[in-house]
Parts: C-alpha cells; sequence; structure tokens
C-alpha cells in the first residue's frame, strides 16, 4: 500500500518505540534451548519476531504470545529438546532468524529446509554456509548460490577459531550458536565489534561466554553443552525505532520529542554519536541497566544540524540507522561523507542506490559510492514520489524527509514496515501539532 505524508509543522510529545528487534529474536532462540520459562516483556510483535517464533513452534517448542501485553513466554526443554520440522521453515523477510537459526540447526539430530520471501532468498548465506561447514555442518543451497532456500542436515560439529571477514552480529551469532553444539571451544574474531546482544543474553542464560579485545579485533568465545535456564527478560525500546524520532525531531523546526526506554547499548548506539558530531541536541535521562543492557529516555530537540563523516569502526554500530543519517545529512548544512558501509547494498533492498534515488527525487544533490554516499546537504526538499523498495528502513527514513520537503511526498509499498515496526505511521502522527 502507498502512503501520502505532507510537510508537518513541529513534532511533540512523547513516544514508546516497539521493542528492540535484536533482543525480542534471541530472547525465543536462546529460551528454546533453555530449561523452564522465559517470560518476555515489551516483546516486538514484528513479522519479522513473528517468523522466529513460528520456526521453533514447528520444532515443537510451545510459545504463548499475548499480542495486546506485547508479552510472550517460551516454554524450553532444553538444548537437545528441538525435533524435526514437519515442513520447511519459512522465515519471511527476517535475516536474523535466518542466519542465526542455521547455527542452531547445524549441530541438531535431524534434517530441516530453510526458505523465506523472495527479498529474503536473494541476500547473502555464504557468510554463515562457510563458517559452517569448517565445523563440520552438512549445509547447501539449494539455488546454488549461497542462498536460500538452504538444506541443514544435522552433524557432529567441532570448534573452530573463525576470522570473520565482515563485522556482523548475525555472522558472529551463528558461529556462537553453533559452538553450543560443537566439540570444544568455539571463537569468532572480527575487525570491529558488531553488536554483543549474543554475548550478553547467552552469558544471563547461563552459557560460558567471554569477548575480549585482541591485537587482531574483537574476539568472541563460547564453550559447548551449557545447561541454560530460562530467564525474565524486559526488553528496551529498539534504538533503530528510535533513530526515525530522534531524526525527525531533530529536523523539524521548533520540536521537541521525548522517547522513552531507549536501548543504548553501545555496540547499537552510534546514531547518538553521529547525532553529536553533526551538532543534534539529544538530551540522556532515567538511565538503567538490566542484564548488561542499559536503557534511557531520549529527549530530542530541534537543532541546526552540520555535515559529518561516518565511516570506520562507527559503521557497525549504526548500519540499520544510516538511511535515516542520509535524510538527517539532507537536511543538514555543508557535506556528509558515509563510507565503508558497502554492506548496505545486501540488506532487504541495496540501501545505497534506495536512498540516493529517493533523495534525489526530493531535490537533494547526492551521490552514490561504491560503499556509502556523499551528501551536499542545505538544498531544500520537495515532495515527489519515492519507492521503498519494500524496505522497511527505506520507507521510515522517507517518511521523516517528507516531514521536512515542501507540499506532498509518496511512498510506494510504505505498509513494509510492519516488518519492524507496525504501528510506526500511527506513532510518527501523533507527535504532529
Amino acid at each position: 500500500m502507498d502512503r501520502t505524508i505532507h510537510a508537518a509543522g513541529p513534532l511533540r510529545g512523547e513516544v514508546l518505540v516497539p521493542g528492540d528487534k535484536s533482543i525480542s529474536h534471541r530472547s525465543v532462540m536462546f529460551g528454546a534451548l533453555a530449561q523452564g520459562k522465559t517470560e518476555v516483556t515489551h516483546f516486538l510483535m514484528s513479522a519479522d519476531c513473528l517468523s522466529t517464533i513460528s520456526c521453533f513452534e514447528k520444532m515443537g517448542i510451545r510459545v504463548d504470545v499475548d499480542t495486546k501485553e506485547d508479552r510472550v513466554t517460551v516454554n524450553g526443554l532444553g538444548l537437545h529438546s528441538l525435533h524435526s520440522p514437519d515442513s520447511l521453515l519459512y522465515t519471511g523477510n527476517s535475516g536474523t532468524t535466518t542466519r542465526l537459526i542455521c547455527g542452531i540447526l547445524a549441530g541438531q539430530s535431524f534434517d530441516s529446509v530453510l526458505s523465506g520471501d523472495p527479498s529474503l532468498n536473494s541476500r547473502p548465506m555464504r557468510r554463515v554456509i562457510d563458517p559452517l561447514t569448517q565445523m563440520g555442518a552438512s549445509i547447501f543451497s539449494e539455488p546454488g548460490n549461497g542462498c536460500c532456500p538452504l538444506h541443514i542436515s544435522g552433524s557432529r560439529l567441532h570448534g573452530i577459531d573463525y576470522r570473520s571477514p565482515v563485522a556482523s552480529a548475525q555472522v558472529k551469532s551463528c558461529i556462537l550458536l553453533a559452538g553450543l553444539y560443537a566439540e570444544g571451544e568455539t571463537s569468532v574474531t572480527e575487525s570491529a565489534l558488531s553488536r554483543n546482544h549474543t554475548e550478553l543474553m547467552l552469558a544471563g542464560f547461563g552459557a560460558s561466554v567471554r569477548s575480549e579485545k585482541t591485537p587482531d579485533g574483537w574476539k568472541a568465545s563460547i564453550l559447548p553443552e551449557p545447561v541454560l535456564t530460562g530467564q525474565k527478560i524486559s526488553v528496551p525500546g529498539d534504538i533503530s525505532s528510535a533513530a526515525y524520532f530522534i531524526a525527525a525531531a531533530l529536523t523539524v523546526p521548533g520540536s521537541e520529542v521525548l522517547i522513552r526506554n531507549v536501548g543504548i547499548n553501545p555496540t547499537r548506539a552510534g546514531i547518538l554519536e553521529v547525532v553529536k558530531a553533526m551538532g543534534g541536541n539529544v538530551e540522556l535521562m532515567n538511565v538503567t541497566s538490566q542484564g548488561g543492557e542499559t536503557a534511557a529516555d531520549l529527549l530530542v530537540r530541534s537543532s541546526s544540524l552540520h555535515g559529518v563523516t561516518i565511516g570506520g569502526e562507527l559503521i557497525p554500530s549504526l548500519i540499520d540507522e544510516l538511511p535515516v543519517c542520509a535524510v538527517m545529512a539532507a537536511c543538514a548544512q555543508g557535506e556528509t561523507v558515509i563510507r565503508d558501509a558497502a554492506e548496505l547494498k545486501v540488506k532487504e533492498s541495496d540501501r545505497i542506490s534506495a536512498m540516493t534515488n529517493a533523495l534525489s527525487a526530493m531535490g537533494c544533490d547526492i551521490t552514490a559510492t561504491d560503499d556509502g554516499m556523499i551528501i551536499r546537504g542545505g538544498r531544500p526538499l520537495h515532495g515527489a514520489v519515492t519507492d521503498s523498495c519494500k524496505d522497511h528502513r527505506i520507507a521510515m527514513s522517507l517518511a521523516v524527509a517528507a516531514l521536512s520537503a515542501e507540499g506532498e511526498t509518496q511512498i510506494r509499498d510504505a505498509d513494509c514496515v510492519d516488518i519492524s515496526y507496525p504501528q510506526f505511521y500511527s506513532d510518527l502522527y501523533s507527535l504532529i501539532r
């Protein structure tokens, strides 16, 4: 469904964004492998996370879902309790579900098939196939191109010391989860520290996990066959979802928005560093910590932004927020360079191309590069017909851009936001005064 958004006056009020997607996924996965109940509050009831629930239900795990209260209870039966699914495991549009569950399935005693929607099935899976194969897994791509559908035959695994060519939490998590079933220690080294929810949460469930800085980068290691125990998890708000309201409040004059209970894990909070560098006014309030995860209320006020360079080790901590960073850059004075972000090309869409085409149509001076974008900000934006490319993060970024654009902006396939934030538009409209 398409959606038309008009330029808006000041944004005022407060919003509670949905639960963190990464933590919601992992709470189901780890709870399924634990003994006893895992009770999850503020769970993200999005299409991606529901795909994770569906996969584990097909493998015999009872998951009680209360959509009205955003509450999930996972009735875990232990590390070796999963059984062979009666049909393929459909992962929808969720790369997190697909890549992480590969690690779990590789060490099972049964065979399985993973497949998703056309977008998911075009995304690269060789990045997890290769290390799992090194561990002794039997896994192959049906089309033969390193993409889904994937056929996995449960195998005896052995630990490896893997050097990941890309700093990716999904790759790292896949290997660590396979390490739960492997003989000996399993470790993954990355050049930069990717989001570390897996390490923090597995440790909380009872696994023996360690993370350390080494001369080669960041190394995460895990020992096999832990006894995992069900937990109570309160999921903080997703900073990737909060990023759209941060950007909107900063760029729409006269705005002041309070975003409640947002997770600010340092491996996820690169957006806050970028905002600070651009001169944005974001105040952290009521900082709390639970299970190694830090959260805070964010008070955001409209600001005069200026261009910056975004790259290097910062990229893994804000890879999902780079599209909306491009929107902030379009509204800022001066030049912004986004580099070292070639990973944007293999997300739900080619996000470099998608944002370059859309912002160009809206009057922005923007150039695509091999690994990012160059945005020369300060030119007034105007409404245009834009294409989300059926990518939830592109759609939400364009909605933010539309608020500062003269006239009206049409976003094609705007309902793709259901992948991560089903109530996004209603929450956005509630702030417009």
